[in-house]
């Protein structure tokens, strides 16, 4: 039987804290929680480093000469996490060793089965900082320069045979769930040229394939690091946790790159949870009597859980009925070790059937006894 494992899609690693920003880990906790239910092992956080504002953040800092462009990127990670802390699978980015190496070895595989091609591309360069500014022109995102000036040099690119799907409905790791239909109409009208190098400061080089001073788009490589750390865990059906809005962004370029020797990636779509309002939460728990650790699993827990089932999004109207339910359901926590009815809940988590979030009875199997300690918050009170 082949390995399902859930791991986040790469989060990109902006200048903010988990505690400031807890929506950012959703994917990250809800991984972590399918892959304890199907006792696959702790999953590596996965960061998306190669940013073109993780880019500027560098240029501009006044420490840039004395702090390298990956010490920024590693010092931001760390910063994600209270000083001591870390997840217990560790952390991996877009431009690790591990996921560079596989990079330019699916890489070269799909050059030499004529897939991709190294091919001279007409474009345009910033007459300013000469950042490649695309195939038409337009302002420098690099650095907001309007001018330009036509270049051509070899580039990687995937040019797609007519009528070629970059999209289909069995991507996704969902079972018995709608479609999701606006990303399935975003791919029919994608391009079928797509060029797959990109000019930044930090990524995975293309130098060894001769192109110099480009690196491989980050929307390929933040599948290749789902594909590194399934390899990590042994796990060759892959399944990454992503939101609508980011697979629209990054979909479509990782199509050549979502199998690999026999293992395939597939997606699972989580909604945005509203964790604004910390206040009105608060004292949402009191009505209710919910307990400090209650809150803490109900938020950290069953709401990135529950994502994946609520995939158009959890809303702020809807957190009142969620929290009685959650909170029925512990405190009818069934110890069903060993049982069928665990047996059965881990059969649908590895489909890709979420529905069973909704069920108060099979939900409240799957809650765990403590909070999962994530590395982003302290252990619990009297944890080991």
């Amino acid at each position: 039987m082949k390995n399902v494992v859930y791991l986040n899609g790469p989060v990109q690693n902006g200048p903010f804290t988990i505690a400031e920003r807890p929506g950012k880990a959703a994917g990250i906790r809800a991984a972590a929680a399918l892959n304890t239910l199907l006792e696959a092992g702790s999953a590596p956080h996965l960061w998306n480093t190669a940013t073109l504002a993780g880019d500027l953040r560098h240029r501009d800092a006044p420490d840039r000469d004395t702090v390298g462009r990956q010490e920024r990127e590693e010092r931001a990670i760390a910063a994600k996490y209270p000083p001591g802390a870390a997840p217990a699978g560790g952390v991996l980015t877009d431009t690790a060793p591990a996921v560079a190496a596989l990079a330019l070895e699916m890489t070269e595989r799909l050059l030499q089965k004529g897939v991709l091609t190294l091919t001279p591309v007409a474009v345009r360069l910033c007459t300013r900082c000469g950042h490649m500014t695309g195939t038409v022109a337009q302002a420098c995102r690099a650095c907001g320069h309007q001018g330009s000036r036509p270049h051509t040099r070899r580039l990687l690119v995937w040019d797609r045979p007519p009528g070629t799907p970059v999209l289909a409905r069995d991507d996704f790791h969902a079972h018995r769930a709608k479609p999701p239909r606006h990303l399935l109409t975003i791919a029919q009208h994608v391009p079928e040229r797509l060029i797959l190098s990109r000019t930044r400061d930090h990524g995975i080089s293309l130098a060894p394939l001769g192109l110099d001073g480009l690196v491989l788009d980050p929307r390929a490589g933040v599948h290749i690091a789902v594909l590194a750390a399934a390899t990590r865990l042994g796990g060759d059906r892959p399944v990454m946790t992503i939101t609508e809005n980011a697979a629209a962004n990054v979909a479509v370029y990782g199509a050549p790159f979502r199998r690999h020797n026999g293992t395939r990636l597939r997606y699972a779509l989580h909604g945005r949870i509203p964790y604004d309002d910390a206040a009105s939460f608060q004292r949402l728990c009191e009505v209710h009597r919910v307990s400090p650790a209650q809150r803490e699993l109900f938020l950290s827990w069953f709401l990135p859980v529950s994502s994946l089932h609520l995939r158009a999004g959890v809303t702020a109207a809807q957190l009142p009925a969620l929290l009685k339910f959650w909170r029925r359901a512990y405190l009818a926590r069934l110890d069903a070790s060993g049982s069928d009815g665990l047996a059965e809940l881990r059969r649908r988590v590895a489909a890709g059937d979420m529905r069973w979030v909704m069920d108060a009875r099979t939900l409240s199997r799957a809650i765990p006894e403590n909070l999962p300690v994530d590395g982003f918050t302290e252990e619990p009170e009297g944890a080991t």
